[in-house]
C-alpha cells in the first residue's frame, strides 16, 4: 500500500540566495567521499562517458552514469557495456543501476564495484513506461518494502557507499520519498536525491522543491535536489525552499556543459563565469564531438551526436538572441563526419552571428 506522508509543506521565496554549507559527504563505514554538492544527473541516452567527461572538465562536482539495467549489465549487452564505461578521470562518479530483482541487483553492484566505481546510485524515479512497466524505477514508490529488498540486496553486495534517487511519490495522492528516504537511511544508504515531481507528472508543470524539505526533515544523510535546475537563480530558489545540502543539474546542462560550474560559484559566493564566447564554445564542441566518434565508433557516434550539437545550436541562439535553424537542420541530417565540423566551424563563428543578426534586423 501507499504511504503518504502528512507533514506541513514549507516554501521559500524564489531568488533568495542560499549559500551552500561545503562539500556533500558521502559516507559508509570508514569511506568518506567529499563532493562538491553540484550534481550532473543520470540521463538515459545523453550522460554518457563523453558527456560526463566535458561536463566534468568545465567544473562539476558529482557526475553520474546513465541509468544502467541490472539484468543487462550481468548479461554483458553490447550497448549496457557501452553505458557502464567509465575513466579515473572522472572520479568521483557514480554507477546508477536499476532493477526489480534482488538477484540482479546484488550481482550488478558486485560488477560496478569491480569495474572501479566509488558510489553505487539505486534508481528509483525513472517515470518512463517501459522501466515502470517492468516495476522498476519510480513504480517502487508504490511497494516500500520490496523497494527496501532491493536497498538491502545492493549494501550487502558492496563495500562503497550506496545513495538512491527518487521521485517525491508515484502521484498527488501518493507522495511518500520522506517515509521511503528515512527507511533507506536507516538501511544504510549515504545520500539521497530527490527529483521534485511524482511519477505520474512526468515532466510536466513544476518541480515542487519545497516537499523537499519533507524529506531533509525526516533523514540525516545529505539531500540533494533536483528538477528544473537550470540557472544560479533556480540554483539558490531550490535550496532556498528545500533545505537541501545540493543539487543536481540535469536538462539544465543540455548544450550548456559549463553551467554547472557557473552554478557552484554562484552557490559559493564567488563571481559566476561567464558564457564561453563563440571560438571557446566550438573548442568545446568539436572535443566532445570527437569524443563521442571514438567512444561509439564514426557510424553511432554520428548518430548520437546529434542531440548534443542540437542543443549547442539551440543554446548558442538564446546567447546571441539569433535564429540557426536551418543551419541546425542541415548539419543534423550530414552523416560525414568531416561536413559535420565544416558546418560547427561554420555557425559558431563571429561572422555567422553577425548575418544572423542583420537578417533579424531585416
Amino acid at each position: 500500500m501507499c504511504t503518504s506522508s502528512k507533514q506541513k509543506e514549507m516554501s521559500g521565496p524564489r531568488g533568495v540566495k542560499y549559500p551552500l554549507r561545503g562539500a556533500a559527504h558521502v559516507v559508509r563505514g570508514a569511506t568518506d567521499i567529499a563532493v562538491e554538492p553540484v550534481f550532473l544527473a543520470p540521463m538515459s541516452g545523453i550522460t554518457d562517458l563523453p558527456f560526463r567527461r566535458t561536463v566534468r572538465a568545465q567544473g562539476a562536482g558529482l557526475v553520474v552514469s546513465e541509468m544502467i539495467a541490472c539484468e543487462d549489465l550481468v548479461n554483458e549487452k553490447e550497448e549496457v557495456m557501452l553505458r557502464a564505461r567509465r575513466e579515473a578521470a572522472e572520479e568521483p562518479m557514480a554507477v546508477q543501476l536499476a532493477g526489480r530483482e534482488p538477484h540482479w541487483m546484488t550481482e550488478a553492484a558486485k560488477i560496478a564495484e569491480g569495474s572501479g566505481a566509488r558510489i553505487i546510485d539505486i534508481n528509483m524515479g525513472c517515470p518512463a513506461k517501459k522501466v515502470v512497466g517492468g516495476l522498476s524505477g519510480s513504480a517502487l514508490m508504490r511497494d516500500l518494502d520490496h523497494a527496501l529488498t532491493l536497498i538491502d540486496a545492493t549494501l550487502g553486495a558492496v563495500d562503497v557507499p550506496v545513495t538512491l534517487k527518487m521521485r517525491t511519490g508515484w502521484d498527488k495522492d501518493c507522495r511518500n520519498a520522506p517515509e521511503l528516504a528515512a527507511r533507506a537511511e536507516s538501511a544504510g544508504v549515504s545520500l539521497i536525491t530527490v527529483h521534485g515531481r511524482t511519477r505520474n507528472q512526468f515532466y510536466t508543470g513544476r518541480a515542487d522543491w519545497a516537499f523537499v524539505r519533507q524529506v531533509k526533515d525526516a533523514v540525516n544523510v545529505p539531500v540533494i535536489v533536483n528538477g528544473d535546475i537550470c540557472t544560479t537563480d533556480d540554483a539558490h530558489a531550490a535550496l532556498a525552499q528545500s533545505g537541501a545540502d545540493g543539487v543536481m543539474v540535469g536538462r539544465g546542462a543540455q548544450g550548456a556543459p559549463w553551467r554547472l560550474a557557473q552554478i557552484k560559484s554562484s552557490l559559493a559566493g564567488h563571481s559566476v563565469p561567464d558564457d564561453p564566447d563563440t571560438e571557446q564554445r566550438l573548442d568545446i564542441i568539436l572535443e566532445h564531438y570527437e569524443a563521442m566518434l571514438e567512444h561509439y565508433g564514426e557510424a553511432l557516434g554520428v548518430r548520437c551526436a546529434r542531440k548534443h550539437l542540437a542543443w549547442y545550436v539551440e543554446d548558442h541562439e538564446r546567447c546571441n538572441k539569433i535564429s540557426l535553424r536551418s543551419a541546425k537542420s542541415d548539419m543534423c541530417r550530414m552523416g560525414d563526419p568531416a561536413d559535420v565540423r565544416a558546418a560547427l566551424k561554420s555557425i559558431f563563428s563571429d561572422d555567422a552571428v553577425a548575418v544572423a543578426v542583420q537578417e533579424q534586423v531585416a
